[in-house]
């Protein structure tokens, strides 16, 4: 067995002036939030007060982000233990904080259901689409990890889970929240929540970005095949928004469904813009990196 080194009582220390370890240090500070302390009486009122209509495409947003908060719980582990076989305490340090804000996201969606009194079962609203992804896409790629530490394998990895899963999807999901709930007025503690989620996961997305920017740096060749991954993954957002907006021309709640494609569609192209600007740095560069640039809140 190899001899470890301890990092922590060798002349290098800990790397504080490092992003991911900046990254930790503000998820201590404003990372804290607790789920039971979130008051959703006001939305049982506003829930009962809403048509059929828009309680159907509130529920089909909930549903969504409650299985993808229960997926991405259950599959970040083998990261963090490919992180952590590499010797990057830092950026372990921060992963940790990761894995405890997605059970505390996992939580808060559930408690928004309890209160609104949805016990029911609600996983006719995951299509094919959203199956595919969450239910093989994203386990497969992650999964990988548990045998193969390749750079390969870590960049697809943070592909799907940071750039897709959270800097896609999940975005789309904030921006549909806030497009339909917020524009009404409405159910204030689920607000309240999302606030809370789309902090946490600018920290989750950041640390994707730096993390592909480091294997981009490290292996340039990368780059390639993250921009073509994103490529394969961008269609089944788009069908993921079709199938939402189900041919409407307005919302329930009077929105633009364009709005909503538009946003996926920025976003798509934000990821990569993001990650193209690691071509051509030095690792000195990707690790001063400050959080405005990567667009942690």
């Amino acid at each position: 067995m190899e001899k470890r080194t301890i990092l922590t009582t060798s002349s290098r220390g800990l790397m504080e002036d490092s992003f991911p370890y900046r990254l930790y240090q503000k998820a201590k500070r404003v990372g804290t939030w607790n789920p039971a302390d979130i008051d959703f009486s006001q939305d049982q009122k506003d829930w009962q007060a809403m048509n059929n209509t828009q309680r159907e495409d509130i529920l089909r947003l909930i549903s969504m982000f409650q299985a993808g908060e229960e997926a991405v719980t259950l599959d970040l582990l083998p990261l963090i233990m490919a992180i952590a076989k590499e010797g990057r305490l830092e950026e372990e340090m921060f992963l940790t904080t990761f894995l405890y804000e997605e059970a505390k996201h996992t939580e808060f969606f559930r408690r928004v259901l309890n209160a609104i009194g949805e016990t029911g079962d609600l996983s006719h609203f995951h299509s094919e689409t959203y199956q595919h992804i969450f239910h093989e896409i994203l386990p497969t790629a992650m999964e990988r990890l548990v045998t193969d530490q390749s750079p390969e394998a870590i960049a697809e990895a943070s592909v799907v889970y940071n750039m897709f899963v959270e800097g896609v999807l999940a975005e789309t999901g904030y921006f549909s929240f806030y497009q339909s709930l917020e524009t009404a007025g409405i159910m204030p503690g689920l607000m309240e929540g999302i606030g809370n989620l789309k902090r946490d996961e600018s920290r989750h997305i950041g640390y994707g970005t730096f993390l592909l920017q480091r294997l981009i740096c490290e292996h340039p060749h990368l780059y390639e095949f993250i921009a073509a991954r994103m490529g394969e993954l961008a269609p089944l957002a788009i069908k993921l928004n079709q199938e939402g907006i189900d041919g409407k021309e307005v919302s329930s709640f009077g929105g633009n469904p364009d709005d909503v494609m538009n946003f996926t569609m920025k976003q798509l192209a934000v990821r990569m813009e993001v990650l193209a600007r690691a071509k051509g740095k030095k690792i000195e560069e990707i690790y001063k990196v400050t959080e405005s640039e990567i667009g942690v809140l």
